[in-house]
C-alpha cells in the first residue's frame, strides 16, 4: 500500500465516505511542508507532508485546528486526519478554495476575531505543547497569566537563544526585562481566550465568497493582546478591522505599551529560527521595554 493509499483510506473512515485520489497536485504550503490538493472528483482535501519526525507538530496542529473550529467564530480549515506512513507525516485538512476580500469583509474579519477572543477558559495555555513556526511552543496550563508569559514564552525564547549560541547584552538584559515584567499589568487582569497564535498576515485570507479565514495557528488559551499584538507586527491588518474589531471588544488602554512586549516574543522566536537582523530588532525592544517600566 502506497503513502496516498493510506491517506486516502484515512479520509475515508474518518468522513465516512470512500475516497480513492484521482488527481493530485502539488501547492503553495509555506517553507516548512510540502502541500497538496487531492480530489476524487466529488470531494478536495488540502494535504501536507513532513519527514516522519514532524508528526508532532501535525498532531498539535490538527488539535489546535479543531479547538478553532469548534468555537464556531470564524472560518478555520476543518481538519480531517493525520498520521504517519512510511517515513513521511502527514495532516488532511478542508480544501478551501481563496479569493478577495469583498464590501465588510475586513469588517467581518474584526468581529469574527473579537467573538473568537470571548471563547474562553479558566487557564492559560493548552492541552498540547505545538510550534511557532519550527520552534517548541510550550502550553503548560496555568492560573498566572504573568508567570505563564514570562516564563513559557518570553523566558523560554531566551533560554533557546542562549543554547543555541546568543549570548551578551540580550540575555543580560531580556533577564532584567523578565524581573519587571509585572509592571507591565497594573490595572489590568488579562483573561484566558482563545487564540490563534501566529496571527500575522500570511495567515488569515479570504475566501472567493469574501468569507474570512485563519489557518495555520499555534493555539493556546492566553491574553487577546497578543493576537492583536501580532497582526501589527509584520505588515499589519486594515484600518476597517482594527476599528471594528475594537467596536465589539474595545483594548485596554495600556495595550499601547504591552504590544510591543507580546510581539519581542515573536521577534526573539525569528532571531533564533533565522538570526540576521532580528537580533537588533529584539535589542532595541527590549531596551525600550525597560525605559518604559523604568
Amino acid at each position: 500500500m502506497s503513502q496516498w493509499d493510506d491517506i486516502a483510506e484515512h479520509i475515508g473512515n474518518n468522513t465516512g465516505t470512500a475516497f480513492e485520489i484521482k488527481n493530485r497536485d502539488s501547492v503553495s504550503g509555506g517553507c516548512i511542508s510540502s502541500a497538496y490538493k487531492i480530489s476524487d472528483g466529488n470531494q478536495t482535501f488540502f494535504v501536507k507532508l513532513n519527514q516522519h519526525n514532524k508528526a508532532g507538530m501535525f498532531k498539535a496542529e490538527f488539535h489546535g485546528l479543531n479547538e478553532l473550529f469548534k468555537s464556531h467564530t470564524i472560518h478555520v480549515p476543518q481538519p480531517i486526519c493525520t498520521g504517519t506512513s512510511g517515513n513521511q507525516c502527514y495532516l488532511v485538512l478542508e480544501y478551501l478554495e481563496m479569493g478577495n476580500a469583498g464590501s465588510g469583509s475586513h469588517k467581518k474579519l474584526g468581529q469574527q476575531l473579537a467573538a473568537l477572543h470571548q471563547t474562553t477558559r479558566d487557564q492559560f495555555g493548552f492541552d498540547i505543547n505545538n510550534t511557532i513556526g519550527s520552534v517548541p511552543q510550550i502550553n503548560d496550563p496555568a492560573n498566572d497569566w504573568i508567570e505563564f508569559y514570562k516564563h513559557q514564552r518570553v523566558g523560554f525564547q531566551l533560554d533557546y537563544a542562549e543554547r543555541t549560541g546568543h549570548g551578551g547584552k540580550i540575555i543580560d538584559r531580556g533577564h532584567r526585562l523578565m524581573d519587571c515584567i509585572d509592571s507591565f499589568f497594573s490595572g489590568y487582569t488579562p483573561v484566558a481566550s482563545l487564540l490563534h497564535g501566529d496571527l500575522w498576515s500570511g495567515n488569515y485570507g479570504f475566501l472567493t465568497s469574501g468569507e474570512p479565514v485563519i489557518f495555520d495557528p499555534a493555539t493556546y488559551y492566553g491574553d487577546r493582546e497578543a493576537d492583536i499584538a501580532m497582526t501589527e507586527l509584520f505588515g499589519g491588518f486594515s484600518a476597517e478591522f482594527y476599528r471594528e474589531y475594537n467596536n465589539c471588544f474595545p483594548l485596554d488602554q495600556g495595550y499601547k505599551v504591552r504590544k510591543t512586549l507580546y510581539n519581542l516574543y515573536h521577534i526573539l522566536n525569528h532571531m533564533n529560527m533565522f538570526g540576521g537582523g532580528y537580533r537588533t530588532q529584539a535589542e532595541h525592544m527590549i531596551d525600550s521595554l525597560l525605559a518604559e517600566a523604568g
